[in-house]
C-alpha cells in the first residue's frame, strides 16, 4: 500500500513539474518567460510577456495538470482496499505533490510558477462548487480591477471562508486546515504583486 502512494505521489509531482509556460513560451514564442516581467513560470506572467491566447493555454494546461493529479486518488481507491472516508485526504495529498511540482519543476531547475492555477484544478477534483464560486470570485476582481494576482489572492482568501458556509462545507477538517494553508501560501507567493498594486503599477 505504501509503494502505491509513494508511486503515485511521484506521478502527481511529475504532472504538476510540466513547465507549460516556460514549454510553450520557447516552442512558439522563442521566449523564456522566466526571464521578463515577474520572473514566475507561471500563467499570470504569461498573460503578462506573451499575451491573452498564450495566457489561456498556459492557465488551462495548468488547471488540467492539478485536476489530474488529484484525481489520481479515485483510481487508486478503485484498485486498492482504501477506504472511501479517506479520499478528500488522498485528494489533498496528491494534488500538494502536483502544487509542489508546479513550484519546483524538476524539469526546468526547480524554477516554476507560484502554483495558483494548478491549485485551482486540485480543487476543482476536490470541490467542483467552492472552485466555480472561487472562480466567479476572481474574474469579478479580475474585471474592476485588471489586476490577475489580485484575483488570484482574494480567490484564495474566499475559499476557506466559503467552506465555513454550511451550503459549501464537506465536513472534511483537513481541508479546511488547507483551505486556510492555501490562502496563507498564496499571499506569501504574490508579496512583490502586492507591493506592485500598493503601487499602483
Amino acid at each position: 500500500m505504501i509503494i502505491e502512494f509513494i508511486v503515485t505521489g511521484l506521478i502527481g509531482y511529475i504532472l504538476g513539474s510540466i513547465p507549460t509556460a516556460v514549454w510553450l513560451g520557447k516552442a512558439f514564442f522563442g521566449v523564456d518567460v522566466r526571464s521578463y516581467g515577474s520572473g514566475n513560470a507561471g500563467a499570470t506572467n504569461t498573460f503578462r510577456v506573451l499575451g491573452k491566447k498564450a495566457g489561456i493555454v498556459v492557465m488551462a494546461v495548468d488547471i488540467f495538470k492539478g485536476w489530474t493529479a488529484t484525481s489520481l486518488a479515485e483510481i487508486l481507491l478503485v484498485f486498492t482496499e482504501i477506504p472511501p472516508e479517506n479520499l478528500v485526504d488522498l485528494k489533498l495529498m496528491f494534488g500538494f505533490a502536483a502544487v509542489l511540482g508546479h513550484v519546483f519543476p524538476v524539469y526546468v531547475n526547480f524554477k516554476g510558477g507560484k502554483g495558483v492555477a494548478t491549485l485551482l484544478g486540485m480543487v476543482i477534483s476536490i470541490h467542483p462548487l467552492a472552485a466555480l464560486a472561487c472562480t466567479m470570485v476572481f474574474v469579478l476582481v479580475l474585471l474592476l480591477s485588471k489586476y490577475v494576482s489580485l484575483g488570484s489572492m482574494l480567490a484564495a482568501l474566499a475559499f476557506p471562508l466559503f467552506l465555513l458556509m454550511p451550503f459549501f462545507n464537506l465536513h472534511e477538517p483537513m481541508l479546511n486546515i488547507f483551505g486556510i494553508i492555501i490562502f496563507i501560501a498564496v499571499a506569501l507567493t504574490h508579496q512583490k504583486n502586492i507591493k506592485r498594486i500598493i503601487n499602483g503599477d
